[in-house]
């Protein structure tokens, strides 16, 4: 079994397929989760490949056929070397995410700006971030260019947008604190900037990433792989105090439910002082990001050895 294209839903399909028993194989036709923290992506890779899940990077699948027995012949491409393999699989899924609906719309001829490519709404005009460059006429959710495919995201945009409209608000969507889980074998939260982007937007000598590898209680007592259990807080390092949280990112057991507080703290301008002020749940997982110290920048093992 193969899936490829949409990455987050195939790293997800292809961890419970092969926690159901499943001889599951992955392809990903260039970086794992884009978009995401890639040091954070690679760890979910290895942790399932370490779980069975056989990973074809840099490969995009380029003839499927059936042979008399209905299995599926699928020969491939690396994209990096030139090669082509093949192999059989009883089932191939691609995941490949969702289009903007907008070409039969009619919106070119009216004058909405569409990314080319996309066919997404542009927005962002006269300061209003869901705005088109027609003044009566506003995008959310998917159709709006560089934005998240989120659900939550277009229900939240949209009652901030009928707020403005109706109710004398002038509150704009955070598109820049937006929680998301990827719902891998070993879940994924994260709000806020990666760190390639904090080091893209502020440069390595204004960040600090703090971080830790640890060891869930649930795994310790079940015998389950923690090494890629990893947490990583993105800071600002401006001369003044505090430093602002500019990034959150979690990886282990309960990711999503864990990231959702952080996250409302991240909404109210989180520090680092704030967060290493706040006293701790034991023996939890979300205890470890309070009790964050060790920076990269420090060189120091990162390895939590005791409580």
């Amino acid at each position: 079994m193969t899936l490829t294209k949409r990455q987050d839903v195939a790293l997800e399909c292809a961890g419970f397929l092969t926690g159901l028993g499943y001889d599951t194989s992955l392809m990903i036709r260039s970086i794992p989760l884009r978009g995401f923290d890639q040091q954070m992506a690679n760890l979910i890779v290895d942790h399932m490949v370490s779980s069975g899940t056989s990973v074809y990077k840099h490969c995009v699948p380029e003839v499927i056929t059936k042979d008399n027995s209905d299995k599926l012949d699928v020969t491939w491409a690396n994209t990096d070397s030139g090669t082509a393999s093949c192999d059989v699989f009883d089932t191939v899924l691609l995941a490949v995410g969702r289009e903007a609906q907008t070409q039969d719309l009619g919106l070119d001829t009216i004058g909405i700006e569409l990314d080319k490519e996309s066919h997404k709404v542009i927005g962002g005009y006269d300061g209003d971030q869901e705005k088109s460059s027609l003044d009566h006429i506003y995008a959310i959710g998917d159709v709006l260019q560089d934005k998240p495919e989120l659900t939550p995201v277009a229900i939240q945009a949209g009652k901030l947008l009928a707020n403005r409209l109706f109710n004398d608000s002038n509150q704009q969507m955070n598109y820049d604190l937006i929680p998301t889980t990827v719902f891998t074998p070993l879940e994924y939260g994260s709000v806020g900037l990666s760190e390639e982007g904090a080091l893209s937007r502020y440069g390595d000598d204004q960040i600090e990433v703090f971080h830790a590898f640890y060891k869930p209680l649930e795994y310790a007592i079940s015998g389950q792989n923690a090494d890629q259990c990893y947490i990583k807080v993105i800071a600002h390092r401006g001369i003044a105090k505090p430093c602002k949280v500019l990034g959150f990112h979690f990886l282990g057991p309960n990711a999503g439910e864990v990231t959702q507080g952080f996250a409302a703290a991240m909404q109210c301008g989180l520090t680092v002082d704030q967060l290493q002020n706040t006293v701790g749940i034991h023996p939890t997982s979300a205890e470890e990001i309070v009790k964050l110290h060790i920076t990269k920048r420090s060189g120091l093992d990162p390895v939590v050895t005791s409580c």
